[in-house]
């Protein structure tokens, strides 16, 4: 937890061994002045971050701890999750680079959950080689909704662009029948709720992107619009929230002017928001599930295999992750103070201990 005065501590998982998680995480971190604005935490192993290190030839000084409690600020910390030096094969997917990327991520959570780091900075892994008898989820999405309390929201974003997910990681034909009216209004209020205490701003305004092509072209190319999203859109309009659409999904992002009108923009399923965003946006975009008790965030991008081990990889996107968690923290501090001070006088001056004339 916290302190005052104290730099944000910053957990950070690994990914996969065999991708360029450890690459862009020790090319973030090999600016020292990175330590000017968090004290990071990664979990793995020392043996692990020195190959890496030595591999890469990057000049970068770690501490060794046992325990996230152990915490040394002014130090790149590496939490000694396994004590040994799993072989790493760069660009293949293997179980075992699966296996220790689950392991990393899973004491990662249960020190944000128990307070000893703030925020959490997730590098990519591989879908595939995650899945075990312990660890079934498509993502880390969906394996944080679990462990964290809220309603989770897949949220892409960058100062100037930010972009949700109705569907995220399903396949395309199950998407439609998973959205439903009660679905867009928890995202959309998830995503309202996330635009006002994380990102500042007082009234959001929300573009949401039809499902099918032209928005069903009323009726014509199937009936979800009709049937679900602009029902589910009015009533959340006729209770006073600023939430626009649903919007032709192949011309929304052609416009610059279209999407400054909004503040965010809520896509029915994976690629109809990804692939603008990534195109506009890639190497600058930040993966943060919005709407949890805790922050997370990640790069754009994935494990890149095909760059692996060979010093190309780019810490861009994985150094703006870092940046939006710290600002993003900050910003809950700042929302939850000033909501937080005016109820406090409301109940002191409704108990008659604030101060004033009534008796």
């Amino acid at each position: 937890m916290q302190e005052d005065g104290q730099l944000i501590r910053v957990g950070i998982s690994i990914g996969d061994l065999n991708g360029i998680g450890c690459e862009v995480i020790l090319k973030t971190f090999e600016d020292s002045r990175m330590l000017e604005l968090c004290t990071p935490v990664i979990f793995a192993s020392a043996k692990t971050l020195s190959f890496q290190k030595n591999h890469f030839g990057l000049e970068l000084n770690f501490q060794g701890i046992a325990d996230a409690s152990q915490v040394i600020e002014g130090k790149v910390n590496v939490v000694n999750v396994w004590k040994d030096a799993p072989p790493v094969e760069f660009g293949k997917p293997t179980q075992e680079g699966g296996n220790y990327a689950i392991q990393s991520l899973k004491a990662a959570v249960a020190a944000l959950k128990d307070g000893s780091v703030d925020v959490l900075v997730t590098a990519p892994i591989n879908k595939k080689t995650i899945q075990s008898d312990q660890f079934r989820f498509p993502g880390h999405t969906d394996y944080l909704a679990q462990e964290l309390q809220g309603e989770s929201l897949m949220f892409m974003v960058t100062e100037g662009l930010k972009v949700g997910l109705l569907t995220d990681h399903v396949p395309v034909k199950d998407a439609p029948a998973l959205i439903t009216q009660k679905r867009v209004s928890s995202k959309v209020l998830a995503m309202e709720d996330s635009l006002i205490r994380d990102f500042g701003v007082r009234r959001p305004k929300i573009a949401v992107l039809g499902i099918n092509p032209h928005s069903g072209d009323e009726g014509v190319i199937g009936r979800e619009d009709e049937d679900v999203l602009k029902p589910a859109l009015q009533k959340l309009a006729e209770s006073h929230h600023l939430v626009y659409g649903p919007f032709a999904a192949d011309t929304f992002f052609a416009s610059a002017a279209q999407i400054g009108r909004f503040d965010a923009v809520l896509a029915s399923y994976h690629d109809q928001g990804l692939i603008p965003f990534k195109t506009l946006a890639f190497g600058k975009g930040v993966n943060f599930t919005a709407g949890l008790s805790r922050v997370r965030t990640s790069p754009d991008h994935g494990t890149a295999f095909d760059i692996a081990g060979k010093g190309e990889a780019d810490p861009s996107s994985f150094r703006e992750a870092v940046y939006m968690a710290l600002q993003i923290f900050r910003n809950r501090q700042q929302y939850e103070a000033l909501s937080s001070n005016p109820l406090q006088k409301h109940r002191l001056k409704r108990s008659g201990k604030g101060g004033g004339k009534e008796k």
